[in-house]
Protein backbone atom coordinates (compact mmCIF):
# COMPACT_ATOMS: atom_id res chain seq x y z
CA UNK A 1 0.00 0.00 0.00
CA UNK A 2 2.82 2.32 0.81
CA UNK A 3 4.78 1.81 -2.61
CA UNK A 4 1.29 2.17 -4.46
CA UNK A 5 0.65 5.47 -2.50
CA UNK A 6 3.96 6.68 -2.91
CA UNK A 7 3.92 5.83 -6.84
CA UNK A 8 1.12 8.02 -7.28
CA UNK A 9 2.80 10.59 -5.15
CA UNK A 10 5.44 10.89 -7.26
CA UNK A 11 4.17 10.77 -11.12
CA UNK A 12 2.54 13.69 -11.87
CA UNK A 13 0.25 12.08 -14.39
CA UNK A 14 -0.77 9.46 -11.72
CA UNK A 15 -2.21 12.38 -9.77
CA UNK A 16 -3.58 14.06 -12.32
CA UNK A 17 -4.91 10.47 -13.32
CA UNK A 18 -6.64 10.58 -9.59
CA UNK A 19 -8.29 13.81 -9.29
CA UNK A 20 -9.83 13.28 -12.89
CA UNK A 21 -11.51 9.50 -12.12
CA UNK A 22 -13.04 11.21 -8.94
CA UNK A 23 -14.02 14.43 -10.66
CA UNK A 24 -15.49 12.61 -13.11
CA UNK A 25 -17.60 10.45 -10.83
CA UNK A 26 -18.77 13.08 -8.48
CA UNK A 27 -19.97 15.09 -11.67
CA UNK A 28 -21.31 11.56 -13.06
CA UNK A 29 -23.46 10.71 -9.43
CA UNK A 30 -24.86 14.13 -9.64
CA UNK A 31 -25.89 13.99 -13.12
CA UNK A 32 -27.76 10.74 -12.06
CA UNK A 33 -30.35 13.09 -10.23
CA UNK A 34 -31.62 15.74 -13.19
CA UNK A 35 -31.34 12.33 -15.97
CA UNK A 36 -33.63 10.65 -14.13
CA UNK A 37 -31.09 7.35 -13.27
CA UNK A 38 -32.06 7.83 -9.80
CA UNK A 39 -35.26 9.06 -8.58
CA UNK A 40 -35.79 11.01 -5.54
CA UNK A 41 -39.16 10.72 -3.43
CA UNK A 42 -39.80 11.74 0.08
CA UNK A 43 -40.50 8.72 1.29
CA UNK A 44 -41.05 5.33 -0.21
CA UNK A 45 -44.34 3.08 -0.57
CA UNK A 46 -45.30 1.21 2.71
CA UNK A 47 -46.56 -2.40 3.12
CA UNK A 48 -49.46 -2.29 5.58
CA UNK A 49 -51.73 -4.92 6.55
CA UNK A 50 -54.87 -2.51 5.41
CA UNK A 51 -55.96 0.38 3.07
CA UNK A 52 -58.76 2.22 2.45
CA UNK A 53 -61.57 2.77 -0.23
CA UNK A 54 -63.19 6.41 -0.56
CA UNK A 55 -66.26 6.27 -2.42
CA UNK A 56 -68.12 9.65 -3.19
CA UNK A 57 -71.08 9.03 -5.86
CA UNK A 58 -72.71 12.65 -7.49
CA UNK A 59 -73.44 14.81 -5.41
CA UNK A 60 -77.47 14.06 -5.75
CA UNK A 61 -77.30 10.31 -5.48
CA UNK A 62 -79.37 8.51 -3.25
CA UNK A 63 -77.60 5.86 -0.53
CA UNK A 64 -79.35 3.05 -2.68
CA UNK A 65 -76.98 4.45 -5.56
CA UNK A 66 -74.06 4.71 -3.06
CA UNK A 67 -74.79 1.57 -1.73
CA UNK A 68 -74.63 -0.23 -5.33
CA UNK A 69 -71.10 0.87 -6.16
CA UNK A 70 -69.62 0.01 -2.57
CA UNK A 71 -71.17 -3.51 -2.92
CA UNK A 72 -69.74 -3.72 -6.41
CA UNK A 73 -66.49 -3.27 -4.90
CA UNK A 74 -67.07 -5.59 -1.84
CA UNK A 75 -67.83 -8.27 -4.77
CA UNK A 76 -64.62 -7.82 -6.65
CA UNK A 77 -62.30 -7.36 -3.22
CA UNK A 78 -63.73 -10.95 -2.09
CA UNK A 79 -61.73 -12.65 -4.97
CA UNK A 80 -58.48 -11.58 -3.40
CA UNK A 81 -56.80 -13.82 -1.17
CA UNK A 82 -55.27 -11.78 0.61
CA UNK A 83 -58.20 -10.02 1.81
CA UNK A 84 -59.15 -11.28 5.13
CA UNK A 85 -62.49 -8.94 6.15
CA UNK A 86 -63.95 -5.76 5.02
CA UNK A 87 -66.34 -3.13 6.69
CA UNK A 88 -68.26 -0.62 4.77
CA UNK A 89 -69.31 2.64 6.17
CA UNK A 90 -72.51 4.07 4.20
CA UNK A 91 -73.19 7.81 4.75
CA UNK A 92 -70.44 7.94 7.26
CA UNK A 93 -66.80 8.16 7.62
CA UNK A 94 -64.88 5.06 8.91
CA UNK A 95 -63.59 5.37 12.59
CA UNK A 96 -59.69 7.76 12.18
CA UNK A 97 -57.33 6.11 11.78
CA UNK A 98 -53.89 8.24 10.78
CA UNK A 99 -54.54 8.75 7.24
CA UNK A 100 -58.61 10.03 8.23
CA UNK A 101 -56.87 12.72 10.47
CA UNK A 102 -56.52 15.02 7.43
CA UNK A 103 -58.39 13.85 4.78
CA UNK A 104 -61.91 14.66 6.77
CA UNK A 105 -62.71 11.22 7.32
CA UNK A 106 -64.59 12.43 10.62
CA UNK A 107 -66.70 15.41 8.50
CA UNK A 108 -68.36 12.68 6.35
CA UNK A 109 -72.36 13.10 6.89
CA UNK A 110 -73.29 13.12 3.44
CA UNK A 111 -75.56 9.92 1.44
CA UNK A 112 -73.34 9.84 -1.64
CA UNK A 113 -69.93 9.10 0.74
CA UNK A 114 -68.59 5.84 2.12
CA UNK A 115 -65.57 4.34 3.34
CA UNK A 116 -64.68 0.53 2.92
CA UNK A 117 -61.65 -0.88 5.20
CA UNK A 118 -59.89 -3.65 3.76
CA UNK A 119 -57.86 -5.85 6.07
CA UNK A 120 -55.11 -7.96 4.60
CA UNK A 121 -53.44 -10.95 5.67
CA UNK A 122 -49.85 -10.57 8.16
CA UNK A 123 -47.17 -8.87 5.82
CA UNK A 124 -44.75 -10.88 6.79
CA UNK A 125 -46.49 -13.57 5.54
CA UNK A 126 -47.45 -12.66 2.19
CA UNK A 127 -45.01 -11.88 -1.18
CA UNK A 128 -47.23 -9.09 -2.62
CA UNK A 129 -47.24 -5.61 -1.02
CA UNK A 130 -49.90 -3.64 -0.05
CA UNK A 131 -49.38 -0.68 -2.65
CA UNK A 132 -48.13 -3.33 -5.42
CA UNK A 133 -51.94 -5.22 -4.79
CA UNK A 134 -53.08 -1.53 -4.71
CA UNK A 135 -51.46 -0.46 -7.95
CA UNK A 136 -52.72 -3.95 -9.28
CA UNK A 137 -56.48 -3.65 -8.66
CA UNK A 138 -57.09 -0.14 -9.10
CA UNK A 139 -57.82 0.43 -12.61
CA UNK A 140 -60.41 -2.52 -12.98
CA UNK A 141 -62.20 -1.61 -9.60
CA UNK A 142 -62.60 1.90 -10.93
CA UNK A 143 -63.34 0.70 -14.73
CA UNK A 144 -65.92 -1.67 -13.54
CA UNK A 145 -67.51 0.02 -10.46
CA UNK A 146 -66.86 3.75 -11.13
CA UNK A 147 -69.38 3.61 -14.27
CA UNK A 148 -72.22 2.67 -12.29
CA UNK A 149 -73.62 5.92 -10.93
CA UNK A 150 -72.18 9.15 -12.65
CA UNK A 151 -69.63 11.02 -11.40
CA UNK A 152 -68.29 8.55 -8.82
CA UNK A 153 -64.64 9.08 -7.61
CA UNK A 154 -63.03 6.02 -6.11
CA UNK A 155 -60.35 6.77 -4.44
CA UNK A 156 -57.69 3.96 -2.56
CA UNK A 157 -56.03 5.40 0.39
CA UNK A 158 -52.78 4.07 1.77
CA UNK A 159 -51.12 4.02 5.47
CA UNK A 160 -48.33 6.80 4.94
CA UNK A 161 -44.78 6.10 5.46
CA UNK A 162 -44.84 10.17 6.76
CA UNK A 163 -47.00 12.06 8.12
CA UNK A 164 -49.87 12.57 6.39
CA UNK A 165 -51.81 15.11 3.49
CA UNK A 166 -54.94 15.25 2.04
CA UNK A 167 -53.10 14.01 -1.29
CA UNK A 168 -49.90 13.57 -2.98
CA UNK A 169 -50.52 16.58 -5.40
CA UNK A 170 -52.79 18.69 -4.13
CA UNK A 171 -53.93 22.14 -6.53
CA UNK A 172 -55.61 24.76 -4.49
CA UNK A 173 -57.36 27.37 -7.20
CA UNK A 174 -58.31 30.99 -5.47
CA UNK A 175 -60.66 33.07 -7.41
CA UNK A 176 -63.54 35.52 -6.93
CA UNK A 177 -66.22 34.35 -9.79
CA UNK A 178 -67.64 31.05 -8.41
CA UNK A 179 -68.13 29.97 -12.39
CA UNK A 180 -64.46 30.62 -13.63
CA UNK A 181 -63.82 28.70 -10.64
CA UNK A 182 -65.18 25.59 -11.94
CA UNK A 183 -64.69 25.56 -15.24
CA UNK A 184 -60.67 26.14 -14.73
CA UNK A 185 -60.54 23.62 -12.18
CA UNK A 186 -62.42 20.76 -14.96
CA UNK A 187 -59.67 22.27 -17.23
CA UNK A 188 -56.61 21.57 -14.48
CA UNK A 189 -58.03 17.92 -13.70
CA UNK A 190 -58.52 17.38 -17.82
CA UNK A 191 -54.61 18.25 -18.05
CA UNK A 192 -53.51 15.73 -14.72
CA UNK A 193 -55.67 13.03 -16.18
CA UNK A 194 -52.57 13.13 -19.04
CA UNK A 195 -50.06 12.77 -16.93
CA UNK A 196 -48.39 9.28 -16.75
CA UNK A 197 -48.38 8.19 -13.37
CA UNK A 198 -51.30 10.25 -11.46
CA UNK A 199 -54.61 8.47 -10.25
CA UNK A 200 -57.24 9.28 -8.33
CA UNK A 201 -57.90 12.75 -9.67
CA UNK A 202 -60.75 14.17 -7.81
CA UNK A 203 -62.45 17.72 -7.81
CA UNK A 204 -63.10 18.37 -4.14
CA UNK A 205 -66.60 20.11 -5.43
CA UNK A 206 -70.21 19.85 -5.49
CA UNK A 207 -71.66 18.63 -8.63
CA UNK A 208 -74.53 21.47 -9.91
CA UNK A 209 -78.04 19.12 -10.70
CA UNK A 210 -81.34 20.40 -11.27
CA UNK A 211 -83.39 20.43 -8.37
CA UNK A 212 -87.41 21.21 -8.07
CA UNK A 213 -88.61 22.92 -5.59
CA UNK A 214 -92.30 22.41 -4.31
CA UNK A 215 -94.52 25.44 -3.88
CA UNK A 216 -98.35 25.74 -3.09
CA UNK A 217 -100.35 27.62 -5.21
CA UNK A 218 -102.19 29.69 -2.28
CA UNK A 219 -104.96 30.70 -4.79
CA UNK A 220 -105.69 27.31 -5.66
CA UNK A 221 -105.18 25.54 -2.09
CA UNK A 222 -108.27 27.90 -0.85
CA UNK A 223 -110.23 27.14 -3.72
CA UNK A 224 -109.84 23.11 -3.70
CA UNK A 225 -111.13 23.73 -0.29
CA UNK A 226 -107.47 22.85 0.75
CA UNK A 227 -105.62 24.49 3.82
CA UNK A 228 -102.23 26.12 3.30
CA UNK A 229 -100.90 24.35 6.25
CA UNK A 230 -102.32 21.03 5.14
CA UNK A 231 -100.37 21.02 2.04
CA UNK A 232 -97.57 21.57 3.66
CA UNK A 233 -97.68 19.26 6.19
CA UNK A 234 -98.64 16.77 3.69
CA UNK A 235 -95.63 17.78 1.53
CA UNK A 236 -92.93 17.00 4.50
CA UNK A 237 -94.70 13.87 5.47
CA UNK A 238 -94.65 12.99 2.29
CA UNK A 239 -91.25 13.13 1.44
CA UNK A 240 -88.84 14.74 4.50
CA UNK A 241 -90.99 12.73 7.20
CA UNK A 242 -91.90 15.19 10.50
CA UNK A 243 -92.98 14.78 14.10
CA UNK A 244 -96.77 13.92 14.73
CA UNK A 245 -97.17 13.50 18.53
CA UNK A 246 -95.42 12.45 21.40
CA UNK A 247 -95.03 9.81 23.82
CA UNK A 248 -94.52 9.94 27.46
CA UNK A 249 -92.28 7.38 29.29
CA UNK A 250 -91.82 7.43 33.52
CA UNK A 251 -88.12 6.36 32.94
CA UNK A 252 -87.04 9.77 30.99
CA UNK A 253 -88.08 13.28 31.93
CA UNK A 254 -88.67 14.74 28.05
CA UNK A 255 -91.17 13.48 25.67
CA UNK A 256 -90.26 11.04 22.98
CA UNK A 257 -91.16 12.98 19.36
CA UNK A 258 -93.31 9.66 17.06
CA UNK A 259 -91.35 10.70 13.64
CA UNK A 260 -93.74 10.05 10.66
CA UNK A 261 -93.39 9.57 6.85
CA UNK A 262 -94.25 7.83 3.80
CA UNK A 263 -92.59 4.17 2.66
CA UNK A 264 -89.47 3.96 0.30
CA UNK A 265 -91.96 3.11 -2.33
CA UNK A 266 -94.04 5.54 -1.83
CA UNK A 267 -91.24 8.42 -1.68
CA UNK A 268 -89.24 7.27 -4.53
CA UNK A 269 -89.59 9.04 -7.91
CA UNK A 270 -88.84 6.55 -10.71
CA UNK A 271 -87.07 9.00 -12.62
CA UNK A 272 -84.99 12.18 -12.57
CA UNK A 273 -87.49 14.13 -14.57
CA UNK A 274 -89.84 16.98 -13.90
CA UNK A 275 -92.95 14.52 -15.53
CA UNK A 276 -92.27 11.64 -13.20
CA UNK A 277 -91.96 14.06 -9.99
CA UNK A 278 -95.69 15.74 -10.95
CA UNK A 279 -97.00 11.76 -11.87
CA UNK A 280 -95.92 11.01 -7.85
CA UNK A 281 -97.81 14.41 -6.81
CA UNK A 282 -100.93 13.33 -8.34
CA UNK A 283 -100.96 10.08 -7.02
CA UNK A 284 -101.02 11.40 -3.57
CA UNK A 285 -104.50 12.86 -3.07
CA UNK A 286 -105.84 14.89 -0.18
CA UNK A 287 -109.51 14.80 1.25
CA UNK A 288 -110.79 18.57 1.28
CA UNK A 289 -113.38 19.96 3.53
CA UNK A 290 -116.54 18.66 0.89
CA UNK A 291 -115.09 15.75 0.86
CA UNK A 292 -113.58 15.41 -2.11
CA UNK A 293 -109.84 13.87 -3.13
CA UNK A 294 -107.67 16.82 -4.65
CA UNK A 295 -104.50 15.38 -6.39
CA UNK A 296 -101.47 17.44 -4.52
CA UNK A 297 -100.89 18.38 -8.46
CA UNK A 298 -103.30 20.60 -8.53
CA UNK A 299 -102.37 22.77 -5.74
CA UNK A 300 -98.92 22.62 -6.22
CA UNK A 301 -95.75 24.46 -8.45
CA UNK A 302 -93.09 22.92 -9.48
CA UNK A 303 -89.86 25.51 -10.05
CA UNK A 304 -87.22 24.41 -11.74
CA UNK A 305 -83.41 25.66 -10.49
CA UNK A 306 -79.99 24.84 -10.31
CA UNK A 307 -78.68 23.33 -7.00
CA UNK A 308 -76.65 25.86 -5.07
CA UNK A 309 -73.11 23.94 -4.14
CA UNK A 310 -71.03 24.15 -0.93
CA UNK A 311 -68.45 27.41 -1.34
CA UNK A 312 -64.69 26.58 0.17
CA UNK A 313 -62.99 28.85 1.68
CA UNK A 314 -59.66 29.26 2.99
CA UNK A 315 -57.60 32.17 4.58
CA UNK A 316 -61.21 34.15 4.19
CA UNK A 317 -60.78 33.40 0.12
CA UNK A 318 -63.14 31.33 -2.42
CA UNK A 319 -60.69 27.92 -3.42
CA UNK A 320 -61.36 24.49 -4.88
CA UNK A 321 -59.14 21.81 -4.46
CA UNK A 322 -57.95 19.10 -7.18
CA UNK A 323 -56.23 16.36 -5.45
CA UNK A 324 -54.44 13.47 -7.69
CA UNK A 325 -52.13 10.51 -5.74
CA UNK A 326 -49.07 9.32 -7.51
CA UNK A 327 -48.94 5.44 -8.40
CA UNK A 328 -45.37 3.76 -8.46
CA UNK A 329 -43.61 6.91 -9.14
CA UNK A 330 -42.35 9.97 -7.33
CA UNK A 331 -44.78 12.56 -7.39
CA UNK A 332 -41.42 15.23 -7.83
CA UNK A 333 -41.64 14.09 -11.83
CA UNK A 334 -45.78 13.87 -12.47
CA UNK A 335 -45.51 17.36 -10.46
CA UNK A 336 -43.17 19.15 -12.98
CA UNK A 337 -44.69 17.63 -15.98
CA UNK A 338 -47.99 18.65 -14.96
CA UNK A 339 -46.59 22.42 -13.73
CA UNK A 340 -45.28 22.70 -17.62
CA UNK A 341 -48.19 21.16 -19.14
CA UNK A 342 -50.46 23.81 -17.62
CA UNK A 343 -48.43 26.55 -18.34
CA UNK A 344 -48.49 25.52 -21.90
CA UNK A 345 -51.84 25.55 -22.01
CA UNK A 346 -53.07 28.37 -19.72
CA UNK A 347 -51.20 30.73 -21.43
CA UNK A 348 -53.68 31.10 -25.22
CA UNK A 349 -56.11 32.65 -22.55
CA UNK A 350 -53.99 33.37 -19.50
CA UNK A 351 -50.61 35.45 -18.66
CA UNK A 352 -49.34 33.10 -16.34
CA UNK A 353 -46.54 34.43 -14.33
CA UNK A 354 -44.73 32.69 -11.01
CA UNK A 355 -45.49 34.21 -7.73
CA UNK A 356 -42.18 35.14 -5.39
CA UNK A 357 -42.96 35.84 -1.91
CA UNK A 358 -42.91 34.47 2.14
CA UNK A 359 -45.91 33.33 1.84
CA UNK A 360 -45.46 31.95 -1.60
CA UNK A 361 -44.73 27.97 -2.79
CA UNK A 362 -41.73 28.02 -4.98
CA UNK A 363 -44.80 26.49 -7.97
CA UNK A 364 -47.54 28.58 -7.50
CA UNK A 365 -48.84 30.16 -10.68
CA UNK A 366 -50.48 33.64 -11.21
CA UNK A 367 -53.20 33.45 -13.79
CA UNK A 368 -54.90 36.72 -15.43
CA UNK A 369 -57.35 36.31 -18.17
CA UNK A 370 -56.57 38.44 -21.35
CA UNK A 371 -59.82 39.18 -22.05
CA UNK A 372 -61.79 39.81 -18.65
CA UNK A 373 -58.91 40.72 -16.13
CA UNK A 374 -59.98 37.79 -13.65
CA UNK A 375 -57.02 36.85 -11.28
CA UNK A 376 -56.95 33.57 -10.01
CA UNK A 377 -53.99 31.87 -7.99
CA UNK A 378 -52.51 28.39 -8.21
CA UNK A 379 -50.67 27.04 -5.46
CA UNK A 380 -49.43 23.91 -5.13
CA UNK A 381 -49.66 21.93 -1.72
CA UNK A 382 -49.82 17.82 -0.71
CA UNK A 383 -47.16 15.54 -0.41
CA UNK A 384 -45.08 17.46 -2.48
CA UNK A 385 -44.65 20.74 -0.72
CA UNK A 386 -44.04 18.81 2.37
CA UNK A 387 -41.36 16.52 -0.01
CA UNK A 388 -39.62 20.21 -0.89
CA UNK A 389 -39.62 21.27 2.74
CA UNK A 390 -38.06 17.95 4.12
CA UNK A 391 -35.47 18.01 1.57
CA UNK A 392 -35.12 22.02 1.91
CA UNK A 393 -34.56 21.73 5.44
CA UNK A 394 -32.25 18.60 5.07
CA UNK A 395 -29.90 20.54 2.73
CA UNK A 396 -29.85 23.82 5.01
CA UNK A 397 -29.10 20.63 7.66
CA UNK A 398 -26.27 19.52 5.33
CA UNK A 399 -25.12 22.99 4.77
CA UNK A 400 -24.63 23.84 7.95
CA UNK A 401 -23.37 20.63 9.24
CA UNK A 402 -20.41 21.38 6.31
CA UNK A 403 -20.14 25.43 7.50
CA UNK A 404 -19.61 23.95 11.09
CA UNK A 405 -16.83 21.47 10.60
CA UNK A 406 -15.21 23.81 8.59
CA UNK A 407 -14.77 26.21 11.21
CA UNK A 408 -13.88 23.19 13.85
CA UNK A 409 -11.16 22.26 11.21
CA UNK A 410 -9.94 25.70 10.89
CA UNK A 411 -9.82 26.30 14.59
CA UNK A 412 -7.82 23.01 14.96
CA UNK A 413 -5.23 23.39 12.22
CA UNK A 414 -5.09 26.88 11.86
CA UNK A 415 -5.41 26.36 8.05
CA UNK A 416 -8.16 27.14 5.51
CA UNK A 417 -6.43 24.63 3.29
CA UNK A 418 -6.09 21.75 5.64
CA UNK A 419 -9.79 22.46 6.83
CA UNK A 420 -10.98 22.62 3.20
CA UNK A 421 -9.38 18.99 2.48
CA UNK A 422 -11.38 17.46 5.46
CA UNK A 423 -14.75 19.06 4.12
CA UNK A 424 -13.70 17.67 0.61
CA UNK A 425 -13.17 14.44 1.42
CA UNK A 426 -16.56 14.62 3.53
CA UNK A 427 -18.84 16.19 1.00
CA UNK A 428 -16.94 13.52 -1.71
CA UNK A 429 -19.37 10.53 -0.13
CA UNK A 430 -21.72 11.79 -1.92
CA UNK A 431 -20.37 9.43 -4.92
CA UNK A 432 -21.17 6.56 -3.32
CA UNK A 433 -24.36 7.52 -1.78
CA UNK A 434 -26.17 7.94 -5.08
CA UNK A 435 -24.28 5.21 -7.07
CA UNK A 436 -25.48 2.99 -4.20
CA UNK A 437 -29.18 3.83 -5.29
CA UNK A 438 -28.69 3.23 -8.45
CA UNK A 439 -27.30 -0.01 -8.34
CA UNK A 440 -29.74 -1.04 -5.64
CA UNK A 441 -32.64 0.45 -8.04
CA UNK A 442 -32.00 -1.83 -10.99
CA UNK A 443 -31.44 -4.73 -8.56
CA UNK A 444 -35.09 -4.09 -6.90
CA UNK A 445 -36.75 -3.10 -10.44
CA UNK A 446 -35.29 -6.83 -11.59
CA UNK A 447 -36.90 -8.85 -9.01
CA UNK A 448 -39.65 -6.80 -7.30
CA UNK A 449 -40.38 -4.28 -10.72
CA UNK A 450 -40.14 -1.16 -8.43
CA UNK A 451 -37.72 1.69 -7.98
CA UNK A 452 -35.72 2.63 -5.47
CA UNK A 453 -35.76 5.97 -4.70
CA UNK A 454 -33.44 8.33 -3.23
CA UNK A 455 -35.67 9.63 0.00
CA UNK A 456 -35.07 11.53 2.76
CA UNK A 457 -33.31 9.01 5.34
CA UNK A 458 -30.77 8.76 2.36
CA UNK A 459 -29.80 12.27 2.98
CA UNK A 460 -30.19 11.69 6.58
CA UNK A 461 -27.52 8.75 6.16
CA UNK A 462 -25.54 11.21 3.47
CA UNK A 463 -24.96 13.82 6.35
CA UNK A 464 -23.91 11.41 9.25
CA UNK A 465 -21.65 10.20 6.58
CA UNK A 466 -19.81 13.18 7.23
CA UNK A 467 -18.09 13.15 10.33
CA UNK A 468 -17.09 9.44 9.96
CA UNK A 469 -15.52 10.61 6.53
CA UNK A 470 -13.80 13.57 8.39
CA UNK A 471 -12.66 11.53 10.74
CA UNK A 472 -10.55 9.54 7.86
CA UNK A 473 -9.07 12.50 6.59
CA UNK A 474 -8.29 13.81 10.32
CA UNK A 475 -6.09 10.45 10.59
CA UNK A 476 -3.70 10.81 7.49
CA UNK A 477 -3.38 14.66 8.02
CA UNK A 478 -2.07 14.10 11.60
CA UNK A 479 -0.14 11.22 11.14
CA UNK A 480 1.82 12.40 8.32
CA UNK A 481 2.30 15.98 10.10
CA UNK A 482 3.51 13.81 13.08
CA UNK A 483 6.04 11.40 10.79
CA UNK A 484 7.13 15.05 8.92
CA UNK A 485 7.77 16.58 12.61
CA UNK A 486 9.07 13.88 15.08
CA UNK A 487 10.92 11.45 11.84
CA UNK A 488 11.71 14.24 10.23
CA UNK A 489 10.64 11.86 7.10
CA UNK A 490 10.25 13.14 3.52
CA UNK A 491 6.48 14.54 2.70
CA UNK A 492 5.86 12.07 -0.19
CA UNK A 493 7.02 9.28 1.89
CA UNK A 494 5.60 10.22 5.45
CA UNK A 495 1.73 10.61 3.21
CA UNK A 496 2.55 6.87 1.80
CA UNK A 497 3.73 5.43 5.02
CA UNK A 498 0.59 7.02 7.16
CA UNK A 499 -2.13 6.36 4.23
CA UNK A 500 -0.86 2.60 4.53
CA UNK A 501 -0.46 2.74 8.27
CA UNK A 502 -4.24 4.08 8.79
CA UNK A 503 -5.57 2.01 6.10
CA UNK A 504 -6.45 -0.85 8.46
CA UNK A 505 -8.56 1.06 10.88
CA UNK A 506 -10.21 3.15 8.36
CA UNK A 507 -11.10 -0.32 6.33
CA UNK A 508 -12.41 -1.98 10.28
CA UNK A 509 -14.34 1.22 10.37
CA UNK A 510 -15.77 0.86 7.31
CA UNK A 511 -16.77 -2.73 7.42
CA UNK A 512 -18.36 -2.11 11.01
CA UNK A 513 -20.45 0.56 9.42
CA UNK A 514 -21.33 -1.75 5.83
CA UNK A 515 -22.16 -5.01 8.14
CA UNK A 516 -24.37 -2.74 10.55
CA UNK A 517 -26.33 -1.38 7.73
CA UNK A 518 -27.38 -4.63 6.32
CA UNK A 519 -30.49 -5.06 8.32
CA UNK A 520 -31.64 -1.12 7.66
CA UNK A 521 -30.92 -1.86 3.73
CA UNK A 522 -33.79 -4.32 3.74
CA UNK A 523 -36.38 -1.91 5.96
CA UNK A 524 -38.72 -0.58 3.23
CA UNK A 525 -38.86 3.06 5.45
CA UNK A 526 -35.03 3.49 6.50
CA UNK A 527 -33.79 1.13 3.60
CA UNK A 528 -32.24 4.47 2.12
CA UNK A 529 -30.04 5.28 5.31
CA UNK A 530 -28.93 2.01 5.21
CA UNK A 531 -27.91 2.11 1.34
CA UNK A 532 -26.70 5.34 1.92
CA UNK A 533 -24.45 4.83 4.55
CA UNK A 534 -23.03 0.75 3.21
CA UNK A 535 -21.80 2.59 -0.15
CA UNK A 536 -21.24 6.44 1.37
CA UNK A 537 -18.75 4.53 3.42
CA UNK A 538 -17.14 2.57 0.45
CA UNK A 539 -16.64 5.65 -1.28
CA UNK A 540 -15.86 7.51 1.49
CA UNK A 541 -13.08 4.82 2.11
CA UNK A 542 -11.53 5.05 -1.03
CA UNK A 543 -11.62 9.15 -1.16
CA UNK A 544 -9.85 9.13 1.96
CA UNK A 545 -7.16 6.21 0.69
CA UNK A 546 -6.31 7.79 -2.85
CA UNK A 547 -7.82 11.10 -3.29
CA UNK A 548 -6.90 12.87 0.15
CA UNK A 549 -2.96 11.69 -0.30
CA UNK A 550 -3.21 13.72 -3.22
CA UNK A 551 -4.50 16.99 -2.06
CA UNK A 552 -1.99 16.85 1.01
CA UNK A 553 1.20 16.50 -1.51
CA UNK A 554 -0.10 19.83 -3.69
CA UNK A 555 -0.59 21.69 -0.05
CA UNK A 556 2.15 23.41 1.75
CA UNK A 557 -0.27 23.93 4.62
CA UNK A 558 0.60 19.67 5.69
CA UNK A 559 4.78 20.84 6.60
CA UNK A 560 4.98 21.92 10.22
CA UNK A 561 7.18 24.65 11.60
CA UNK A 562 9.82 22.85 12.61
CA UNK A 563 9.81 21.05 9.27
CA UNK A 564 13.70 20.39 8.87
CA UNK A 565 13.85 17.88 5.95
CA UNK A 566 15.46 19.39 2.78
CA UNK A 567 15.43 17.51 -0.34
CA UNK A 568 18.42 19.47 -2.36
CA UNK A 569 20.71 19.73 0.97
CA UNK A 570 22.54 16.45 2.04
CA UNK A 571 22.68 17.58 5.46
CA UNK A 572 20.58 19.36 7.67
CA UNK A 573 20.71 22.95 8.34
CA UNK A 574 22.10 24.16 11.28
CA UNK A 575 19.10 24.98 12.95
CA UNK A 576 17.28 21.83 12.67
CA UNK A 577 20.98 20.11 14.10
CA UNK A 578 20.33 23.21 17.13
CA UNK A 579 17.06 22.17 17.50
CA UNK A 580 17.60 18.75 17.81
CA UNK A 581 20.29 18.49 20.66
CA UNK A 582 18.20 20.83 22.90
CA UNK A 583 16.01 18.48 22.32
CA UNK A 584 18.17 15.51 23.53
CA UNK A 585 19.45 17.73 26.06
CA UNK A 586 15.80 18.16 28.06
CA UNK A 587 14.93 14.40 27.61
CA UNK A 588 17.88 13.54 29.56
CA UNK A 589 17.66 16.24 32.06
CA UNK A 590 14.28 15.06 33.04
CA UNK A 591 15.30 11.15 32.57
CA UNK A 592 18.10 12.48 34.92
CA UNK A 593 15.59 13.98 37.40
Amino acid sequence: MEKLIYAILTSRAKKTLVIFIVMASMIGAVMMIPTKLVLAKMLPGKSANTFTIYVDTATNASIKQTEAVTSCVADYLKKEREVTDMEIFLGQGAPLDYAGLVKGSALKRLKNQAEIVVNLTDKHHRKEPSYMMVHRIRPKIQEVCGSLTPNTSIKFIEMPSGPPTLATIVIELYGKDDKVLRETSQRVAKLLHRIEGLVDIDIMNDDLYTKYDIIPDKEKVIRSGLGVDQVNQIIYLGFQGMPVAVKNTQNQQDQIPIFLRLNDESRSVTYESKEALERKLASLRLMNNMGMMVPLSEVMILKESISSPTIFRKNLRKMVTITAECDMVSQVYPLLEARDTIIKEFEQHYEVSKIDGINTFMFDLELIDKFTGTNLLLRWDGEMKVSLDTFRDLGGAFIAALVLMFLLMVVYYKSFVLSGIVLIGSFLSIIGVIAGHWVTDKIQLYFMETNFFLTATSLIGFISLMGISARSSLLLIDFSRSLMSEKNMEKKRAIAHATATRAKPILLTAVAIILGSLLLATDPIFGGLGIALIFGSMAATLVSLFFIPVLMDYTKAMLPKDYCFDKDMPTKSLRCILGENIRQLFYLREKKQ
